[in-house]
């Protein structure tokens, strides 16, 4: 396979591949961008997509450029969104860009990374600076973007703010002198207008090569925190396995096309196989490639001694008793709801009314059932997934 035939691969639009075909005849090392907001502190599966093409540039021996956008993350991309982002404090970015740094690093090469924070440049721009650049766009143009223009028809407010965002962006590939841009489908606009800036500004064009969404748990909405369908980088081990336990097989043929690079040929022979097997396996690759193989061959055996055996895991997270009342019992969902293994004590009373929940094996449905203080642990389980100890 060729450089151009790999960094095509999976890629949804790839615009400007005759440049960097004579930018590679030339012996040039790519300068390949990649830009993220820090806006949320947790990296998903989603984010995977793009960073393992990036990841693909820099094994081919060229040089990732990584923007936190602390400076746009501040005014919040518009991308796909029918109305304004929230904005963000200063104080939330730099906790969020510190996690995001720690946790790209375990896809993409530290060594082979040029890092930089866009307000690097952004902080010492004059109002007569922006409006210079805004000089290089023109309303039309913005509304040549499907989201702007629905918004417009819809009579949605856009902000002078969010129409800023592309060129924000843009600006970021003059300074960093990028040779391509990496993102989204969604980002496709904004990384047109790097291109476009730059060319305006006397360089070369930067080629563009857009990455598809990825789908979530739930296989129809495209990945995210927002819609409760995704896998955080920062998942454990277990949680990590379980999730992906939990997609369809339609799904899992895309993870394993997206996030493991499996080609046609190679997806081919697996679908020869039982699909139950084949996602083992998918979970046991991702896992591995997180938190190394002995984690990935525990989260194994653990799942099947649950799922197939319906045995308990040898070991599980423990909850130390809370003392929540003076009373030497506390109910099942005042325990559930403080163990911090549930998003709220309502979530931890609807699993026990479902009768998904079980105390030592055995299944309970009352939510204000009483658990007495013993001298040996207390097993919960709820659902498939989460098993903890009370002591």
């Amino acid at each position: 396979m060729s450089q151009i035939d790999t960094f095509a691969q999976n890629s949804e639009v790839f615009i400007g591949a005759d440049d960097l075909r004579e930018k590679l005849k030339a012996g040039k090392r790519l300068r390949v961008k990649l830009g993220v907001d820090p806006t949320r502190p947790d990296l998903t599966f989603g984010h995977m997509v793009v960073f393992n093409k990036l990841r693909q540039f820099q094994d081919l021996g060229h040089k990732a450029v990584l923007i936190i956008g602390d400076y746009t993350a501040c005014i919040g991309d518009p991308s796909g969104r029918s109305s304004l982002r929230p904005i963000l404090t200063s104080d939330e970015v730099e906790r969020n860009s510190k996690t995001y740094l720690e946790q790209v690093f375990r896809i993409i090469d530290r060594e082979r990374t040029e890092v930089h924070h866009n307000s690097e440049w952004f902080s010492k721009m004059s109002f007569g600076d922006l409006l210079e650049l805004s000089r290089k766009m023109t309303v039309a143009r913005m509304l040549e973007r499907d989201d702007f223009a629905k918004r417009y028809a819809s009579k949605t407010p856009i902000s002078i703010v969010e129409f800023l965002y592309p060129l924000i962006q843009g600006y970021d590939s003059i300074m960093v002198e990028s040779d391509v841009e990496l993102g989204g489908t969604d980002q496709l606009f904004n990384n047109l207008v790097g291109r476009d800036l730059q060319q305006q500004s006397g360089m070369s064009g930067q080629a563009v090569i857009t990455m598809p969404l990825l789908v979530g748990l739930d296989g129809v909405k495209k990945m995210s925190k927002s819609y409760d369908n995704y896998i955080a980088f920062n998942d454990s081990p277990r949680e990590m396995f379980g999730k992906i336990m939990s997609i369809s097989d339609e799904t899992m043929w895309k993870y394993y096309q997206y996030l493991l690079l499996y080609d046609t040929e190679k997806l081919a022979r697996l679908k020869d196989e039982h699909p139950m097997k084949c996602k083992k396996d998918l979970a046991c690759l991702l896992v591995t490639r997180f938190y190394g193989l002995d984690a990935g061959r525990e989260e194994l055996e653990n799942f099947e001694r649950v799922f197939s055996k319906n045995e308990i895991p040898l070991d599980m997270p423990v909850f130390e008793w809370p003392m929540l009342s003076s009373e030497p019992t506390e109910t099942i969902v005042n325990l559930m709801g403080a163990s911090g293994f549930f998003q709220s004590k309502k979530e931890a009373r609807r699993l026990i009314e479902q009768g998904a929940v079980k105390v030592n094996s055995s299944k309970v449905s009352d939510p204000f059932m009483r658990i007495a203080e013993t001298d040996s642990p207390t097993v919960i389980q709820a659902g498939k997934r989460v098993f903890f100890k009370i002591i």
